[in-house]
């Protein structure tokens, strides 16, 4: 079926020849020389799209915009003009206008415009299928070679950006070989985690880490310039992504960069060896009354600002100019925004915002969240669509004004689980979904990395025999106690804990104010 296009201009008749151009690309088009006339049909029928000249004997092209949006606010409006006047394409393009061309036009870029605003997604859509297509054997074979962490990064971006491209494209067979692809390549990065995460603790030839962070990237920044460190709890890197055009606005960036977060990939272990500066035993061993083991009571991570200040003066960094704010909830977003004035002179700005976290977690427990969040495409846009209408942004802007150059990273990433693996533990087990440490665990080999002497990894020990279990790819640990309940209630939601290219790549980001 051929679009209908309506084009409005008092000289339509000497656009005759374009008019038959345009029908001979397979677009009908219904021509008037008058806005009056042009209403009467938007009542009565529908158009895809309407042309229409800007200076008008009668209601002009500008003052017909209003009414043709009133009558059908999804009409696409291209306006045709011969003025350049910057004034005239401001009000154009603020009464929502889908492009505009100027005159003399020639048919093709007519073309061009329609083709624009009526065939873009498919177009679009054709093209990223045809990609991967081309790319799809090059992935497969590439990731026989990869050996170091430069290269499973690297890699693991090319994994994300074609994710992004398929969040436009509704052909879901392409997007669901993507993942398979992914998957595949979660099984040999869990194998190159085991092969090498020992040595990178003990050796120089390591990625940046969650305890070498501050100190490698953020310390260098705070020396130069007052930074505000936006630390956003379970931010992966696509989510990165999608949310970083709302940060562009008010910045420019500097550097994007990842890190490796330690394991376990949880808040508990990662959040605090960023803000001690130390691996998780260390933390233990300098404040032993700061660390709370899994199987203990209280706060895992109540002391990130005293981790912070103790690290800050080992690195030769005054926290005297530092503030440090945790925000849990839109109450206490929107009252740091009110009270920013009070937070702009320090040196240091520190944010940990747990939107992301709270929201992965309500998808277990909430309903609602559940049906919203049915894959990564939709925990995406979720994502994005919060950060938007947040306080955070509006914070951002603030901050931009106050000249703080911005840092923002996260602990660790999380990935959607699908497959149960039971696991037999007694009562001084810890409860994670993604991992667990105990001293009596029974579990499949296949799925998790087994850890027998943690302390080679700096991780605490509960008692002499615990051992650590790491689930790699997309599997949850489950007891058999329940099993079905249990796998029903966990199955398909966002964990994090374990081993696998979405909890271990995170992004670090450098932005300086526009």
């Amino acid at each position: 079926m051929s679009e209908k296009i309506l084009w409005i201009d008092d000289e339509i008749d000497l656009l005759k020849p374009h008019i038959v151009f345009l029908e001979k690309k397979g677009y009908h088009v219904t021509p008037v020389n008058n806005v009056n006339e042009a209403l009467e049909l938007i009542d009565s029928e529908k158009f895809a799209l309407t042309l229409i000249d800007e200076n008008m004997p009668g209601i002009s092209g500008l003052e017909a915009i209003p009414m043709i949006k009133e009558r059908d606010s999804s009409l696409k409006i291209v306006m045709v003009t011969k003025s350049e006047e910057e004034h005239i394409m401001e009000e154009a393009i603020g009464s929502q206008i889908a492009d505009y061309i100027l005159k003399p036009v020639n048919p093709n870029q007519i073309l061009l415009s329609l083709k624009k605003n009526l065939q873009e997604d498919n177009l679009v859509e054709q093209k990223t299928i045809l990609q991967y297509q081309q790319e799809f054997r090059n992935l497969s074979m590439e990731l026989s070679y990869l050996r170091t962490y430069q290269d499973w990064a690297e890699y693991y971006k090319k994994i994300v950006n074609w994710e992004l491209k398929f969040d436009k494209v509704a052909d879901n067979e392409f997007a669901d070989l993507l993942q398979s692809q992914k998957e595949e390549a979660n099984i040999q990065f869990a194998k190159f985690i085991e092969n090498n995460y020992e040595d990178w603790l003990n050796g120089s030839d390591k990625p940046m880490m969650s305890h070498t962070l501050f100190k490698d990237k953020v310390k260098t920044e705070v020396e130069k310039d007052k930074v505000l460190l936006l630390m956003v709890d379970n931010l992966r890197y696509d989510q990165w992504k999608v949310i970083e055009p709302l940060f562009t606005k008010y910045y420019n960036k500097v550097s994007e960069d990842y890190y490796y977060s330690i394991l376990p990939t949880a808040t508990q272990y990662a959040r605090n060896s960023f803000f001690a500066g130390l691996l998780p035993s260390e933390i233990e061993k300098r404040f032993p009354d700061k660390w709370f083991n899994d199987n203990e009571d209280g706060n895992k991570n109540e002391f990130e600002r005293d981790f912070l200040e103790d690290q800050m003066k080992r690195v030769g960094l005054s926290s005297k100019s530092m503030k440090y704010l945790k925000v849990l909830n839109a109450d206490f977003e929107r009252k740091i925004y009110d009270d920013f004035n009070q937070h702009k002179n320090n040196d240091l700005l520190v944010i940990v915002y747990n939107f992301i976290d709270i929201l992965s977690h309500a998808k277990t427990d909430n309903h609602i969240v559940d049906q919203l969040i049915r894959d990564d495409k939709t925990f995406r846009s979720l994502t994005s669509n919060w950060f938007e209408n947040s306080s955070l942004i509006k914070i951002i802007k603030l901050a931009a004004e106050s000249g703080f150059k911005l840092v923002i990273t996260t602990d660790h990433g999380t990935v959607y689980v699908k497959k149960p693996s039971r696991v037999v533990g007694d009562r001084e087990t810890s409860t994670n979904i993604r991992y667990k440490t105990g001293k009596s665990l029974t579990y499949d080999d296949k799925d998790v990395w087994a850890v027998s002497n943690p302390e080679k990894l700096f991780l605490p020990k509960g008692n002499l025999s615990s051992k650590y279990i790491f689930a790699k790819n997309n599997t949850f640990l489950a007891y058999p106690k329940n099993y079905n309940h249990f796998v029903n209630y966990y199955k398909e939601t966002y964990q994090h804990g374990g081993i696998s290219l979405e909890e271990c790549i995170i992004p670090i980001s450098v932005l300086e104010p526009k």
